[in-house]
């Protein structure tokens, strides 16, 4: 990654890439160091809070550059960054590749029940925040009730309809977690849509740079909320039609809803010539069998 990285700023083959502060021992230590560390603890999953970058410049080999440094600012792509006031350089390359690396998500802490803390000091001393890294290992809450959503609203009356199922798909593609629109009467008694996207709070500014980039709207605004999601699966049963996958939902571990995938029943139900109903009615049959069975 971070070859690739170097290669694309100079633009030059990987092959030729030379790395220079981060080739150093120190920095080879770091990486090695770090991932030995996550093996040793079996991490299963990383979540990165939002990277303060710092600010300031810092000279390398090729002279003096802004914070952050290239490398560190192509690693650290579709991740969400803020600058503090600290004039200095607080996410390196070597920081930036561990990071992007294995975090699989970025926002506010997870669920979860916390077992051990760890700390790591840096070197050089700032007046109004402590320069510390910290750590945090623990356990999924997987019992845990809810977890923070973030709800981006916008009114619109003057925009092509047609580009209202481009939106939809492109908010879905960068992780919303659901779109969906309201008729509503706006001023001048104009009739409207209110355009409603749920998603994490981590993805609320690269979804609204979406909808002010694709609609006409001048303004959006934000809601906080909670919600609580049900644990599920998806199960493969077979049936005298072919394979249908069933989403199954469960709360506290009992069984609340089954329902089969639609598509995979418009699919088969097409290759048969059946009505789509018939197909998940055989699915649903096929699936309490198996359920009955122990399967």
């Amino acid at each position: 990654m971070l070859g690739e990285a170097e290669a694309a700023i100079h633009g030059t083959p990987l092959d030729r890439v030379h790395l220079h502060e981060v080739g150093a021992i120190d920095s080879i230590i770091d990486i090695v160091g770090s991932v030995f560390a996550l093996e040793q603890l079996g991490v299963g999953r990383i979540v990165s809070s939002p990277l303060n970058l710092g600010g300031g410049t810092i000279t390398s080999a090729h002279g003096r550059y802004p914070v952050p440094a290239p490398a560190t600012m192509r690693l650290l792509r579709d991740v969400p960054v803020y600058a503090g006031t600290q004039k200095a350089e607080l996410v390196t390359p070597t920081g930036a590749l561990l990071v992007t690396g294995y975090a699989t998500a970025f926002g506010p802490i997870p669920e979860m029940r916390v077992a051990t803390i760890g700390y790591g000091a840096g070197t050089r001393d700032f007046p109004h925040a402590p320069n510390v890294l910290r750590v945090l290992i623990g356990e999924a809450d997987t019992a845990a009730p809810s977890h923070s959503v973030v709800v981006i609203e916008a009114e619109i009356d003057d925009m092509n309809p047609q580009i209202f199922g481009v939106l939809m798909d492109r908010l879905l593609a960068e992780g919303a977690l659901d779109v969906f629109y309201t008729p509503i009467q706006m001023k001048k008694n104009r009739p409207g849509t209110l355009l409603s996207a749920i998603a994490s709070p981590s993805l609320k500014d690269r979804l609204t740079t979406t909808i002010f980039r694709e609609t006409t709207t001048i303004g959006v605004r934000y809601r906080e909320m909670t919600r609580e999601c049900l644990d599920r699966e998806s199960v493969t049963v077979e049936t005298e039609l072919g394979a249908v996958r069933i989403k199954v939902a469960r709360r506290g571990g009992a069984l609340l809803n089954a329902a089969p995938e639609f598509d995979d029943c418009v699919r088969l139900a097409a290759e048969h010539d059946l009505p789509t109903k018939h197909v998940q009615a055989v699915a649903m049959k096929a699936y309490m069998d198996a359920t009955n069975r122990g399967l």
